[in-house]
């Protein structure tokens, strides 16, 4: 059972992943190039939200109050997530898990390299602390992009969960401007809670974020209808729209579609659609 709702919670991170990860080409001119920065800006927040996540919910101790508590996963499938350079230690006394992925570049599953420390501090007990933690990062980086950030989990029930960032930025290597923001998110759980397969979890995910790109513009993206996550199709969301706007008067909306399991989507900008792909 834990197994399960475990890796469902990490299907749905990842899937905030993809909330903006759009295949848009940058000569398409129905896409302001404005909003295709802060969308790609976006999708490294919620890459490392995912990342949190894992963290908080797969890496740690069965139970954060007991010392010598078995580890949820395996040192195997922990190097398989984390990277085969990364550590971990966990201070039964402080409830914090420590992963440390070294002073040098350490290749992770998911194509990134990092460095440095995630620091996780569970805030809850072990009954209900798989969405109870507050997780920062200690002389981080992803990419060679320095990422600072505290996002606080939070136990709704019924497993759903609210995902609160705050100090947030991406200071890029090479002086590639900085992205700093806040958001909120809530993935409310629609279906499969309490059985133990994870084919049939679904999750309603609402939320908005508001900060200034890269390249000094501001903006707000905001979940105008929820977007629909279903365990059965992890890499998409298969419904429920998405919109962005800036300080430059532009704004973009992205429609995820009707219900079906693809990776086709639509971005409307000043009354004009256009199909893409998500990548």
């Amino acid at each position: 059972m834990r197994t399960a709702t475990l890796r469902s919670f990490a299907l749905a991170c990842f899937a905030s992943a993809a909330l903006l990860t759009t295949g848009c080409n940058r000569n398409n001119d129905a896409t302001p190039t404005d909003d295709i920065t802060t969308a790609e800006d976006r999708t490294d927040d919620n890459s490392e939200t995912a990342m949190s996540s894992e963290a908080a919910q797969m890496a740690g101790p069965a139970d954060p109050n007991t010392p010598g508590s078995p580890n949820l996963i395996t040192d195997a499938e922990f190097r398989a997530r984390f990277g085969g350079c990364a550590t971990r230690s966990y201070d039964a006394s402080t409830k914090t898990l420590t992963i440390d992925f070294g002073t040098t570049n350490c290749l992770c599953a998911d194509g990134r390299y990092r460095r440095g420390k995630i620091v996780v501090r569970f805030t809850t007990d072990v009954l209900t602390r798989r969405a109870g933690s507050v997780v920062t990062r200690v002389d981080y980086f992803v990419n060679d992009n320095q990422h600072t950030a505290t996002r606080t989990f939070t136990d709704i029930g019924n497993g759903s969960f609210t995902v609160d960032v705050t100090n947030a930025s991406i200071i890029r290597a090479n002086n590639g401007g900085t992205h700093s923001w806040t958001a909120n998110w809530t993935f409310n759980r629609t279906a499969g809670f309490g059985t133990p397969q994870v084919a049939d979890d679904v999750y309603s995910v609402t939320g908005s974020a508001t900060g200034t790109n890269r390249k000094s513009v501001g903006y707000t993206s905001t979940i105008q209808s929820p977007l629909i996550k279903r365990a059965d199709c992890p890499k998409y969301f298969v419904q429920g729209t998405m919109a962005i706007t800036n300080t430059n008067s532009k704004a973009m909306t992205l429609d995820y579609g009707n219900g079906t399991c693809d990776n086709v989507a639509t971005a409307t900008v000043n009354g004009r659609t256009r199909t893409i792909s998500l990548r």
